[in-house]
């Protein structure tokens, strides 16, 4: 793919709003794009910001299978659903294990597995 043509999919999907496309083609291409960062729009721009920085700071992205364990997460979490919510800490422990695991969870959530002793405690 040119870096053009690169740069113009990651600026239609900021306006579209959709941040998950537009991070996943940012992850790919970090390199070439901080070099080119000046054609990128200014949403573009510092969503490509925030993404160097977490990666500076050691963070690894979420790959869509942990997005979708938080979302299972977070959906048990709302129904108290506490059965599943432990089958799915049990088959995903290490993921729970993350510093950064507490900014995906919703309020029922972190309050839920801060109880059981999943996450940690904020504070």
């Amino acid at each position: 793919m040119h870096v053009l043509d690169l740069i113009a999919k990651i600026n239609t999907s900021v306006e579209e709003l959709d941040f998950a496309a537009a991070r996943l083609y940012m992850e790919e291409n970090i390199e070439i794009l901080t070099e080119n960062r000046n054609y990128l729009k200014t949403n573009a721009r510092d969503l490509l910001e925030f993404l160097t920085k977490r990666m500076e700071a050691g963070h690894k992205p979420l790959t869509r299978q942990d997005i979708s364990v938080i979302n299972a997460v977070n959906s048990y979490a709302s129904k108290f659903d506490l059965r599943g919510l432990k089958v799915i800490i049990r088959d995903h422990s290490l993921l729970f294990l993350r510093n950064d695991i507490a900014a995906y969870l919703n309020m029922d959530a972190r309050i839920i597995l801060e109880g059981m002793g999943a996450i940690p405690k904020a504070g």
